[in-house]
C-alpha cells in the first residue's frame, strides 16, 4: 500500500531484498487470491470470456510466486499490488454494468475515477516498474530479470488496451 511506502523509504531503492514486515504476507495472500480466482473463472466462466484475466492471473501467480519462494522482490511485488487500487473502480463498474445502472450518475461519476486510478495505479505504476528492471538490470539475475521483462511485456500491452476498451465503451459510444 502507499502507506507502506511512506512508513519504509528505503523500499523505494531497493525492491529487490527489502520489505516492510507483513510483505511477506501480503504477497503470499494474493497469490492464493489469484489463485482462487484463476480456478473460480475455470471453473464458472467460458474460456473465451475469461482467456485474458486467466492470462494475467498466471503471469501475476509466477511473478509473485517467486517473490514468496525466494523472499526477494517482495517490495516489487508490492509496487505491482498498487495496480490493485484501480481494480476497485472496475468491479464497481462491472457491478453498476449488471445491475443495467449505465445511464446514471454513480456509473459516469465512477467511469471517470475509474479512468484516473487507471492512469495513474496501473499505466503509471507498470511504467515507473518496467523502467526499474531496465534500470536495475545489472543487479538481477538473469532468469529473474527475463521473467519481469516478460511479465512487464506482456502487462503493460493488456493494460493499454484494456484502458482504450474502457475509453471506448465509458466514453466514445
Amino acid at each position: 500500500s502507499p502507506r507502506r511506502f511512506c512508513l519504509h523509504p528505503g523500499l523505494s531503492e531497493d525492491l529487490v531484498g527489502t520489505h516492510p514486515p507483513g510483505a511477506h504476507s501480503l504477497v503470499a495472500v494474493s497469490v492464493g487470491y489469484f489463485l482462487e480466482d484463476f480456478v473460480d473463472m475455470l471453473c464458472n466462466q467460458k474460456l473465451h470470456q475469461s482467456w485474458e484475466l486467466l492470462f494475467h492471473h498466471s503471469v501475476v501467480i509466477v511473478c509473485f510466486g517467486i517473490a514468496v519462494l525466494l523472499h526477494q522482490y517482495v517490495g516489487f511485488a508490492l509496487v505491482a499490488l498498487l495496480v490493485e487500487i484501480n481494480s476497485i473502480f472496475l468491479h464497481l463498474r462491472q457491478i453498476l454494468l449488471m445491475a443495467n445502472l449505465v445511464h446514471t450518475t454513480c456509473y459516469r461519476l465512477n467511469s471517470i475515477v475509474n479512468l484516473g486510478t487507471y492512469v495513474v495505479f496501473r499505466i503509471a505504476t507498470l511504467a515507473w516498474m518496467t523502467r526499474w528492471l531496465f534500470l536495475n538490470r545489472e543487479n538481477v539475475p538473469l532468469a529473474t530479470y527475463a521473467v519481469g521483462t516478460v511479465g512487464m511485456a506482456i502487462m503493460t500491452p493488456m493494460n493499454i488496451i484494456l484502458f482504450y476498451r474502457l475509453l471506448r465503451s465509458d466514453f466514445f459510444k
